[in-house]
């Protein structure tokens, strides 16, 4: 319901913003824009839709080796002590546990070709235990906020455009991104928590927390030991030969099981090839209402809103230049990606605008995407609370974000 809301209000404001810059300024040209736009937005969505069904039916292939190879179970029984308590509707040892635990050990190490769809798999699993069909459940909604939160360990890609554009130290904004995302991720947590009525303080979860807190602590000490320009060079390593790693272990598997790996990577793969023509309307119905909503200049509208009250307040506007990164990055992942490029173009690579779209770049993912990716995928329309704790998540993370920019760089 939420989300019906939220794609209406994107087509009446984008109406009602190229409305008053045709009578005001007088602007012929806004609505063909919107058109284009829309037209274009439309023929993306398909774009990447079919551009996933590759990656779709490879790790779904691969996944279903490991599930009748057994190395599932043998994931879903090592995360059972913690998902047990974020998922109690999930049965003990049930597979999606495996799943879940792939999917965010993906996530960690930056790894989105293979973290969706292993996310997406996770999804058919939990919509099989789902009582109501078109309602998210609690361990749905749990698993969204998580992916929503975007917890990264090794921000690859923002390492590796930085260095293209030539930054001093490419790697220098690991830290506060790493601090940022995993600041989301808590909040999206603590806030699916209270909303479930899940108590916090058991010990296992006590436990989870306190060993993020330290595993996170160690690779901040490990990466500020380190040489600059070796850290994009090691974590790039380090989650490729983890991914690759991965898939060898689940062919070896499947082989001591006796599993013929071949007929089974066949079954995954159809599996993949149906998923992605399923999510199609659903990427499409949103990329559309967003990029309506950007092209009437709605956008554009609210961040001088924004600029304005913050320089009436007195406070900082240093900041504001990176609003469009921030804005954009629960809307359209590749958006943000190219907010983020624009900042480092237009102020420097190496100035506090251009690493502070960074840091908003990695602190989050992109809400409404995954949302209309993944509960698409299983025709979920009722969300529930999915979207404002995943955009609490998000300011919460933007505003860290601009905290530790402060901090590491103003």
């Amino acid at each position: 319901m939420v989300l019906n809301y939220i794609w209406i209000g994107f087509f009446l404001i984008a109406f009602a913003v190229a409305l008053g810059k045709l009578l005001i300024d007088k602007d012929v040209t806004v609505f063909t824009e919107i058109i284009d736009a829309s037209f274009a937005s439309a023929k993306s969505a398909f774009e990447i839709s079919i551009g996933l069904t590759g990656i779709l039916t490879l790790w779904l292939g691969i996944m279903k080796i490991g599930e009748k190879g057994g190395l599932i179970q043998a994931f879903a029984r090592l995360a059972s002590p913690v998902f047990s308590k974020l998922f109690p509707e999930i049965p003990q040892n049930h597979p999606v546990s495996g799943s879940i635990f792939m999917n965010i050990s993906a996530n960690l190490l930056g790894l989105d070709n293979a973290a969706t769809p292993m996310g997406l798999k996770t999804m058919q699993q939990l919509q099989e235990l789902n009582k109501q069909k078109d309602k998210a459940s609690n361990a749905m909604i749990m698993f969204l906020c998580i992916n929503a939160s975007g917890l990264t360990v090794i921000p690859i890609t923002i390492l590796m455009y930085r260095a293209q554009l030539g930054a001093a130290n490419p790697s220098d904004v690991f830290l506060p991104v790493l601090l940022a995302t995993f600041i989301s991720t808590i909040v999206a947590i603590l806030g699916v928590c209270y909303k479930q009525r899940i108590n916090i303080f058991q010990r296992n979860l006590l436990l989870f927390f306190g060993i993020m807190g330290l595993f996170i602590g160690g690779l901040i000490w490990l990466f500020h030991a380190m040489e600059q320009e070796k850290v994009s060079l090691y974590a790039t390593l380090t989650a490729n030969m983890t991914l690759f790693s991965v898939i060898c272990g689940f062919i070896i598997c499947g082989i001591r099981k006796r599993v013929n790996v071949y007929d089974a990577f066949i079954e995954g793969a159809k599996e993949g090839f149906k998923t992605a023509i399923t999510i199609i309307p659903y990427l499409v119905a949103i990329l559309v209402g967003i990029s309506v909503f950007r092209a009437s200049g709605a956008m554009d509208f609210l961040i001088e809103g924004i600029r304005s009250g913050i320089s009436f307040a007195g406070l900082d506007t240093g900041f504001v230049e990176a609003l469009p990164t921030m804005l954009m990055k629960p809307l359209s992942g590749s958006g943000a990606r190219g907010m983020m490029i624009d900042a480092m173009n237009t102020y420097g690579v190496d100035s506090f605008v251009g690493r502070l779209a960074c840091i908003v770049q990695g602190s989050t993912d992109t809400t409404f995407y995954i949302v209309a990716l993944y509960y698409g995928s299983v025709a979920i329309r009722n969300t529930r609370y999915t979207i404002q704790i995943s955009l609490l998540a998000d300011l919460v993370g933007a505003i860290a974000s601009v905290l530790l920019a402060y901090m590491f760089f103003g």
